[in-house]
C-alpha cells in the first residue's frame, strides 16, 4: 500500500459559535479558518433584534454562507422550546443578567433541556450525515457556550459519539 493515498479515516470535527460579539465578516472568517464547512443552526427562532446583528438573520445568514462555501442545515428539533426559554429568561432576571451577559444555564433548563429534547433526538442519525472533512459548527446566539443549550449537544457529541469539540469565540 502506498502510505502517501492510505491514512487514517477521515475525522468529523465539531465547533460551537454564538452570534454575539461578532460582526458578519468576523462571523464567517471565523468558520472559514476553522475549516467549518457546515452550520447548523440550533435556534428556535432564527432572528436576532437589533441592527447589530441584522447579519445573523436566518436569510441573510445563508446568503453569506453560501459565498463562503458553508452549508446550512436547521435543526429545529435541537432548539429549546418557547417555555424552556422563558425558564432561562426568568433565571436570568432573577439573577439580574440579560441574554447577552449570561454566563451559565440554569439548572433546572439544562436538565429539562437534556431530558425533553436531547435525549429523544436521535444524534447518531445526524451524526451519520456530518461531512467526514470538516467541522461542524453548532450555532446559536449566546457568545459563550456554558450560557447556550449548544453546549450541551456539543457534549454529548463528544461523550457519545467521541467528537472533538472545539468553541469559537469572538478575538
Amino acid at each position: 500500500m502506498d502510505s502517501e493515498t492510505v491514512g487514517p479515516p477521515p475525522l468529523r470535527r465539531i465547533a460551537t459559535i454564538g452570534v454575539y460579539g461578532f460582526t458578519a465578516e468576523a462571523f464567517v472568517e471565523k468558520l472559514t479558518g476553522e475549516g467549518v464547512g457546515l452550520l447548523l443552526d440550533l435556534r428556535q427562532r432564527r432572528g436576532v433584534r437589533g441592527p447589530d446583528y441584522s447579519w445573523a438573520n436566518s436569510a441573510r445568514l445563508q446568503r453569506a454562507l453560501i459565498a463562503a462555501d458553508v452549508a446550512y442545515r436547521h435543526v429545529k428539533d435541537l432548539a429549546p422550546t418557547t417555555d424552556l426559554r422563558q425558564l432561562q429568561y426568568r433565571e436570568d432576571d432573577r439573577l439580574g443578567v440579560g441574554k447577552r451577559n449570561r454566563i451559565s444555564l440554569a439548572a433546572e433548563y439544562a436538565g429539562r433541556y437534556t431530558h425533553e429534547i436531547l435525549d429523544p433526538f436521535d444524534l447518531g442519525a445526524l451524526v451519520a450525515e456530518l461531512p467526514d472533512d470538516s467541522t461542524t459548527a453548532l450555532l446559536c446566539v449566546e457568545r459563550d457556550p456554558e450560557a447556550c443549550h449548544r453546549s450541551l449537544v456539543a457534549e454529548r457529541l463528544r461523550a457519545e459519539h467521541n467528537l472533538p469539540v472545539t468553541d469559537l469565540r469572538p478575538s
